[in-house]
C-alpha cells in the first residue's frame, strides 16, 4: 500500500517531466509523502514550482542553495521508503552507472541504501544504442527496479521505443513494490463476470455481473504475491497487467477452465456469476419473429461451486451469495450445501452493494461464524476476502 510511504522523487531532464507532475497528484491521492529532486535541465522543461504545488512539497534542484545544517543529498534518501527517478534520461542513466555525482539527483542516488526504481524514457536509438543497454543492464544486475519504457510517438515526431510508462502504471507498480507478499507461494484461481448461455445464433441469456469484485480479488492476490489464474466471463473492467487470464463464455467452459488448474491450487474463490438456466435446445440460426409468442423451455445448469465443494481436498472453497430476501438464511443454506469454507454474502437491494457499483456491503460467513461488514470499497473487501486464506 502507497499511503503513509516517504517517496523521493527524482526528475531528470526530459519532455515526459510534464507527465511526472500527474504522477505526483496520483502519488498524492493514494496518501503517499514526497519530496523531489530536479536536475537543472528538468527545470527547463517543468518548473519547480510546479512541481511544490502538484507534491505540496520542497523540491530540491541546487547542491549549494539554502540552509546547510543538513546535508541534503544524505538526509533525503534517509528519509525515503524508496527512491523513484522519473523520467530517468540517458545522461543521468549513464551518471548513475559509473557512480558520477556532480549534481543534487546523482548525488543523491550515490548516497541512497534504499530501494531504488527507474522509468526511463529518451529517444530509440538513444535507448537501444549499446552504451544506454550496457547501462540498463549494470544498474538492474545492482538491483535497481526497472519500469521499462513503451512503444510510441516520441517528442521528437517517431515512433518507437523509450516512451515513458504512464503515470498510473507507475503508481500501480509502487502499489504493487509496498504490498505485502503474505500469498507468495500460494496458487489462487478467482473467476469473475458473467457467463452467458446461448438461445439461438444471435442472442444469449446472462446476468448483470460486472466483474468488478473478481477482477479487484485477482488484482490484490497478485500483488500480495499468489501465483493467480483469473478465470473471466465477458467483462473487462479492469487491466489485469502480469496477471493469466483464461477468458470464457458458459458455465460448461467455466468449469472446464477451473478444473484444469484445481487439482494443485491452494484456493477457488468462486466470485462469477454463473447462469443458472440454459436453454435445453439451442437454434443454430437466428429464430425470426412469427407474430406468435416464442417458448423457451429453460433447464437447470451445471451448479460450478458445488461440483468443486464435493471434489476439493485441501483446496480453500470461497463462494458468493447475492440475494434479495432473507440473506444470511440463504447464505447458510448455500455455504452447506455447496460444501464451501467461506460465502461472502450482499444484499443486492441495499444502496451501495450488488453489481456494477466500486463498493459492497457484505456479510461473510464460514462454519460458526458470521462477520458483518459495513460498506467498503471492492479493493478494500477484496482484502477482507484474501485475508481468510493468511
Amino acid at each position: 500500500m502507497i499511503k503513509g510511504k516517504n517517496i523521493l522523487l527524482g526528475v531528470s531532464g526530459g519532455i515526459a517531466a510534464y507527465k511526472v507532475l500527474d504522477l505526483c497528484s496520483r502519488l498524492k491521492k493514494e496518501g503517499a509523502n514526497l519530496k523531489i529532486i530536479m536536475t537543472k535541465a528538468a527545470c527547463e522543461f517543468v518548473s519547480p514550482l510546479s512541481f511544490e504545488t502538484m507534491g505540496k512539497c520542497l523540491v530540491y534542484s541546487d547542491m549549494f542553495e539554502g540552509s546547510h545544517e543538513k546535508v541534503h543529498h544524505i538526509e533525503l534518501p534517509k528519509w525515503a521508503d524508496v527512491f523513484l527517478v522519473a523520467p530517468l534520461s540517458a545522461n543521468t542513466l549513464a551518471k548513475m552507472t559509473y557512480g558520477i555525482a556532480d549534481n543534487m539527483l546523482t548525488a543523491s542516488l550515490l548516497a541512497c541504501d534504499k530501494d531504488i526504481i527507474v522509468a526511463p524514457t529518451m529517444n530509440t536509438n538513444m535507448l537501444n544504442n549499446k552504451a544506454t543497454q550496457n547501462n540498463l543492464k549494470t544498474i538492474k544486475e545492482r538491483g535497481v527496479h526497472i519500469i521499462n519504457p513503451n512503444s510510441g510517438l516520441l517528442a521528437c515526431d517517431t515512433r518507437g521505443d523509450g516512451r515513458m510508462e504512464e503515470p498510473v502504471n507507475i503508481v500501480r507498480y509502487l502499489d504493487y513494490y509496498f504490498t505485502k507478499k503474505d500469498l507468495k507461494g500460494k496458487k489462487i484461481i478467482v473467476s469473475a463476470g458473467p457467463t452467458v448461455e446461448p438461445i439461438d445464433y444471435v442472442r444469449f441469456i446472462t446476468n448483470k455481473s460486472s466483474g468488478k469484485m473478481g477482477y479487484n480479488i485477482a488484482i490484490e492476490a497478485f500483488k500480495r504475491g499468489a501465483d493467480v489464474k483469473l478465470v473471466s466471463g465477458p467483462v473487462n473492467p479492469i487491466k489485469t497487467n502480469g496477471i493469466d487470464k483464461i477468458n470464457i463464455r458458459t458455465n460448461l467452459e467455466l468449469k472446464e477452465a477451473i478444473d484444469k488448474e484445481f487439482d494443485d491450487c491452494d484456493a477457488l474463490i468462486m466470485s462469477a456469476a454463473p447462469t443458472d438456466y440454459k436453454v435445453r435446445e439451442v437454434s443454430d440460426k437466428k429464430i425470426k419473429k412469427n407474430g406468435d409468442n416464442l417458448n423457451l423451455e429453460l433447464i437447470e445448469n451445471i451448479d460450478i461451486l458445488k461440483y468443486f465443494g464435493n471434489k476439493k481436498d485441501k483446496q480453500v472453497l470461497i463462494g458468493f451469495a447475492a440475494e434479495t430476501d432473507d440473506l444470511i438464511k440463504n447464505a447458510k443454506i448455500k455455504l452447506e450445501s455447496k460444501k464451501a469454507d467461506y460465502i461472502i454474502a450482499n444484499d443486492l437491494k441495499k444502496k451501495g452493494a450488488g453489481f456494477d457499483v466500486d463498493t459492497n456491503i457484505a456479510s461473510i460467513l464460514s462454519k460458526d461464524k458470521v462477520e458483518k461488514l459495513d460498506i467498503m470499497t471492492k479493493k478494500e473487501l477484496a482484502n477482507k476476502i484474501l485475508d481468510l486464506l493468511v
